[in-house]
């Protein structure tokens, strides 16, 4: 089990009081070195990504097809390892909040915050100080960020629908007022998830000769 399971393992039964400043210390620069790797990772791409689209320029058509292939699958590994770069940076700023938050446990216990922070919900306090930027604040400055935690409850949060998700319910409420047949709805359902049709080549490269100006 990584580190990062054992300290939401820990966060589920809610003992933050058991997560150690060197285990947190530890986590934070396996992920920080993770998001350095990513962001690099990314930056490559998109040189060869550039690269790909200045070799189509006065080449013949078939060679252009060819590059928009290549230029396409690059596209879509990028975007990728941008989803992986978001995941790993919520971790990040949830492990750093909760290692500056065990820094201060003294001075919380003391104000009586640390009870409060003992029993908030896990899944609450994972999802705020995803959010949230502790590092390089004053002691009065983190209590105020974590009053913010306290002042909401889980059931605040709007729930997230994802746009795929949207698409299929409004399909299924078409089908289900009678407005259409569901077979007609399943053959002009679209659930790509960018929520417009995929590029043609000569569009990309339009596109792409924009971005390179």
């Amino acid at each position: 089990m990584s580190l990062w399971n054992k300290i939401k393992g820990k966060l589920q039964k809610n003992p933050i009081e058991k997560l150690t400043i060197r285990d947190l210390e530890g986590e934070r620069i396996r992920l920080k070195s993770k998001l350095d790797r990513v962001k690099k990772e990314i930056k490559s791409l998109d040189k060869q990504k550039k690269q790909l689209f200045k070799e189509g320029v006065g080449a013949d058509k078939l060679t252009k097809k060819m590059l928009a292939q290549d230029i396409k699958s690059v596209e879509m590994e990028m975007r990728l390892k941008y989803k992986s770069f978001q995941t790993y940076q919520k971790q990040f700023n949830f492990v750093n909040n909760l290692l500056i938050v065990k820094k201060y446990e003294k001075e919380l216990k003391n104000i009586g915050m640390w009870n409060k922070i003992n029993n908030i919900q896990p899944e609450l306090l994972e999802l705020k100080l995803s959010d949230i930027i502790l590092d390089g604040k004053e002691f009065d400055q983190t209590v105020e960020g974590l009053n913010k935690v306290f002042e909401m409850r889980i059931d605040d949060f709007d729930e997230e629908v994802d746009s795929t998700e949207k698409k299929l319910f409004d399909a299924w409420g078409q089908a289900e007022s009678g407005d259409m047949e569901a077979d007609e709805v399943v053959s002009n359902l679209n659930l790509d998830t960018d929520g417009e049709e995929e590029e043609d080549d000569e569009e990309l490269f339009k596109r792409l000769e924009k971005e390179n100006q």
